[in-house]
């Protein structure tokens, strides 16, 4: 069986469009069972009740931590006798071939890519420092719960995720590579994630948007 955890705080707006996504690349695997499991973390909101209606499991926590949220649905869908462990976001939206992909890889872990889709939210220059810094190709050293896959055995192997309020996926790889685990940096998988503002996790994604654009407007008042 394969296991998804979805850690989401108030995810409500965007969490239902996430799951169909994952929904499409369950179908797609073909006869290997897929347990999707929405950890629900301090939310105040529908995120819970929206992921029960379209069929998944959910477990409330009230860590207020993505690491937290992350090991626990990761301890949860191992009680249940996930061999393979897909790791993305709320505000994301998976390929059909998310979870096929990273099993075809036959590594000890999947590191895959991100694209965004709208940057509506923020001005021209900030999408511009995303695509200059992003390494959109196999063998890039980009790390994101986003779009994670690790082995069952490994992940026990390299302790599993810290309770940290951010970088938790950092910590899970290093650890990885310390156990000399195979990983699998490629460009596909790619998820389609948000560039919303507003961050759920500090230095996050949407932490390194908004100081991106905090960066260009310090430099206009300096130039003035």
């Amino acid at each position: 069986m394969i296991g998804v955890c979805i850690p989401a705080h108030d995810e409500a707006e965007g969490i239902a469009g996430c799951l169909r996504s994952v929904r499409r690349a369950a179908d797609d695997l073909g006869d290997e069972p897929v347990l999707v499991v929405v950890v629900a973390d301090a939310c105040g909101d529908d995120t819970g009740a929206i992921a029960r209606r379209m069929g998944c499991e959910v477990l409330r926590v009230e860590a207020r931590c993505v690491g937290a949220a992350r090991a626990a649905g990761a301890e949860w869908l191992l009680r249940h006798g996930c061999r393979w462990l897909c790791f993305t976001d709320a505000d994301t939206q998976v390929p059909p071939d998310w979870i096929a992909r990273q099993l075809g890889y036959a590594s000890d872990a999947v590191c895959g890519t991100i694209g965004v889709g709208d940057w509506l939210d923020h001005p021209v220059h900030v999408a511009e420092a995303f695509r200059s810094h992003y390494q959109n190709r196999d063998g890039h050293r980009h790390i994101h719960g986003a779009n994670l896959g690790v082995s069952s055995i490994a992940y026990r192997r390299a302790g599993g995720f810290a309770p940290l309020p951010a970088h938790e996926d950092v910590g899970l790889v290093h650890a990885l590579l310390a156990q000399q685990a195979q990983i699998a940096w490629v460009c596909q998988p790619r998820v389609m994630t948000s560039a919303r503002r507003i961050a759920r996790a500090p230095e996050g994604f949407a932490a390194w948007l908004n100081a991106r654009a905090a960066e260009a407007f310090v430099s206009i008042d300096l130039s003035a």
